[in-house]
């Protein structure tokens, strides 16, 4: 069971548009796929349509429950729902020994049921977040065609590789892929050229364009291939997947 967690952490660069339409992709194509809410925002809860979930990924991470509580939405994906609890986990649990490590504990036990687990971090490197990093065989980095897009990018690797060191030497980076990319910009031309330059070893062939049904998709609760199977934001998470699982 491959898990990437898809982390970055600067808010509004599509984390979460990634982790539900990457994750549909693959459904798409045949994978056996689950997708997990760490933000205690729950937006990726809510954009994939899962609505008054009894228990979530917060009672899991406290002990209240034993197993990972798995929905599906209308679109038969697979999901563990978030809360708005979870922005109080870390406060919660700050004495709890080992609490690094409870999200690979309950990971361990579905390992024979998914293929691919993708991990919709926060935008922040806590306690969420290295629960992610520790539980994970891969990292997938989402970087905005915009200005200061790689601002942070040092310290967030400098994190990585910390887990790699201490907690987790099996972590390795996927890649880094560039979102709201339009190649009419030359800001954004400039930024993936930026990326190439500096970080040649990791930047994903697929860029994710910007379009307007990725931003549609989820205020009818829905991922984007589902919703317009034929746009560019369908065809690029499309891509984005089968570049993915050649890695794989």
């Amino acid at each position: 069971m491959n898990v990437i967690s898809i982390i970055n952490h600067k808010g509004g660069v599509g984390k979460t548009t990634t982790t539900l339409n990457l994750g549909a992709a693959l459904a798409i194509d045949g994978k056996r796929v689950l997708m997990i809410d760490l933000d205690g925002q729950a937006n990726l809860t809510i954009s994939a349509g899962i609505k008054n979930a009894a228990k979530t990924i917060y009672e899991a991470f406290r002990g209240d429950i034993e197993k990972l509580p798995i929905l599906s939405n209308k679109e038969g994906l697979h999901i563990v729902p978030a809360s708005l609890d979870l922005q109080a986990l870390e406060a919660e649990l700050m004495g709890e020994p080992g609490r690094e490590l409870i999200l690979k504990d309950l990971l361990s036990s579905i390992e024979s049921e998914y293929d691919i687990v993708l991990i919709d971090c926060p935008p922040a490197l806590g306690f969420l977040t290295l629960n992610a990093l520790t539980a994970s065989s891969h990292v997938l980095i989402p970087v905005e065609a915009e200005a200061l897009a790689l601002k942070g990018m040092t310290k967030l690797l400098q994190v990585v590789a910390k887990v790699q060191k201490r907690l987790n030497p099996q972590l390795s980076i996927l890649g880094i892929v560039v979102t709201k990319y339009d190649s009419r910009k030359v800001l954004n031309r400039n930024v993936h050229d930026s990326i190439q330059k500096d970080y040649p070893d990791f930047l994903m062939t697929t860029v994710i364009r910007d379009n307007v049904s990725l931003a549609e998709a989820p205020a009818v609760q829905m991922d984007v291939l589902h919703y317009s199977p034929q746009c560019y934001g369908s065809l690029d998470y499309t891509a984005l997947a089968q570049e993915i699982t050649a890695i794989l």
